[in-house]
């Protein structure tokens, strides 16, 4: 088996989750580092480079090529409109998912002190809580990131709370409060994708997949999926498993209008119910 995956540290590591999870079925798989749009070009804004899809272009060409079998993504960079040719055989359990603030928590930020993000999420909700900061685009690694922070360019930047775990990073750090900066939909999980037609490869993949995680993934990217929304927009879309249900917390952003979900469906819920919570996003029904 040949694993693809992006060239940065946290890939990398994401990718080594991988590898010792197929470890006890006797599985050894290469791993194949691929440079992405997204990582070539660090200075466009994503949506002149092709969005979050940028970061899984290549890789899906080289699955579907066979120059790989897998491939490692983070999920929340992953298109929820992808290639029919292409599945997400596995969805690894599920890390944080909360977004964090480093190194000062929001309340105590000054007026007009400079935060780094190139999140539009992230963008829409900062300006939602605290008009008054000054939001500037950061791009690059997690080290680049921090990086650009200690240098003093930035007062403040926003993360995902599992890149900065996954990477072992300890820093001051404030966790955002995920009702009010509600996660991208996958934020937190790992994706292993493979070819659709390789029914070898989906049987393995099932050995390592979370039921958990891959339903609550789902549904967050299926209601992404019905608003027509891509990894780029500002929208915040977070399902937790409990019990016999799915608690969705949502937000969207329309220019000056927020509107927010909060109520759980059955996990066996169906695409009405996903509808419904769209909708609700759009300014319909709840």
């Amino acid at each position: 088996m040949i694993a693809g995956t992006r060239g940065s540290k946290l890939a990398m590591a994401q990718t080594d989750i991988f590898v010792k999870m197929m470890t006890p079925y006797s599985i050894a798989p290469e791993i194949r580092t691929i440079r992405t749009s997204g990582d070539a070009d660090q200075f466009s804004d994503l949506k002149d480079i092709g969005g979050y899809g940028a970061f899984v272009r290549e890789l899906d060409n080289s699955l579907l090529a066979g120059e790989i079998d897998v491939s490692v993504n983070s999920m929340k960079d992953v298109p929820v409109l992808g290639n029919p040719k292409i599945t997400i055989g596995a969805v690894l359990k599920r890390a944080s998912c909360e977004d964090v603030i480093i190194p000062t928590p929001i309340d105590e930020l000054p007026r007009g002190a400079v935060v780094g993000s190139s999140s539009v999420r992230r963008t829409a909700i900062l300006r939602s809580v605290r008009p008054d900061l000054d939001i500037k685009g950061l791009r690059g690694n997690i080290d680049t990131r921090l990086e650009k922070l200690d240098a003093g360019n930035f007062d403040a930047v926003i993360l995902a709370k599992a890149g900065l775990e996954r990477l072992g990073i300890e820093r001051e750090m404030h966790v955002l409060d995920p009702n009010v900066f509600v996660p991208a939909p996958g934020q937190g999980a790992i994706a292993v994708a493979c070819r659709a037609s390789d029914r070898d490869t989906v049987e393995l993949l099932r050995k390592v997949d979370d039921a958990d995680s891959r339903s609550e993934t789902e549904a967050e990217r299926s209601i992404m999926r019905i608003m027509g929304g891509i990894c780029s927009s500002p929208i915040g879309i977070n399902a937790k498993k409990e019990g016999d249900e799915l608690m969705i917390n949502a937000v969207s952003f329309d220019g000056a209008n927020v509107r927010r979900y909060n109520s759980p469906i059955p996990a066996d819920h169906t695409v009405s119910d996903l509808r419904n919570i769209a909708a609700a996003l759009r300014g319909g029904i709840r």
